[in-house]
Order: structure tokens, then C-alpha cells, then sequence
């Protein structure tokens, strides 16, 4: 890996699994979105679920970390325009 990360609408995805992590690790807020459920479509596994977590990146408390979540029953794209929504709200930017 050449240590360059995949964005969206300017800003980095960096997955583990079933998390994508979005945002910049050293602005005071970035937005987690978990891969609750997908589906088989054509061989691949299609997103139709997630749970979407604005976090603090300044709090201590893993508790106090999580400001809000919401789960959706959407697919990958549609959270992604929702997780970038929340973050720029979360960073006065929107």
C-alpha cells in the first residue's frame, strides 16, 4: 500500500472489515459506519443496512465518544452522502 487512502467527497475511508471509518483522524469529530446486513446480488454482497456513528475524536471515554448513531436500511452510497451530511454539520461546515 503506497499510504494513500480512498476518499470521498474529499475526505478518507480507511474499512476494517465490516467498519469504514470516515474522515480525518485529527479534526474533533469523524463518522463510523457499520455493515449491519447485505445481500447477494450477482455473486457480490451489496450493502442494505448500517448503523452510522458520529464520533468525538478528543473524548477519552470510549461512552462519551459516540454523540450519535442511527441505523438505516440503505446501501453503502446512500450512507456515505449521510456520513459526509453528519460530519460536515459536525465540523461547522455545513
Amino acid at each position: 500500500m503506497s499510504g494513500k487512502f480512498q476518499t470521498y467527497k474529499g475526505y478518507p475511508l480507511v474499512r476494517s472489515g465490516k467498519q469504514i471509518y470516515y474522515g480525518f483522524m485529527s479534526d474533533p469529530y469523524v463518522i463510523l459506519i457499520q455493515i449491519l446486513g447485505t445481500k447477494k446480488v450477482e455473486g457480490m454482497d451489496v450493502t442494505t443496512k448500517v448503523k452510522i456513528v458520529q464520533m468525538d475524536t478528543v473524548e477519552t471515554d470510549p461512552k462519551k465518544a459516540f454523540v450519535k448513531n442511527h441505523t438505516f436500511d440503505c446501501g453503502l452510497y446512500e450512507a456515505l452522502d449521510i456520513a459526509d451530511i453528519w460530519l460536515k454539520k459536525a465540523l461547522g461546515l455545513g
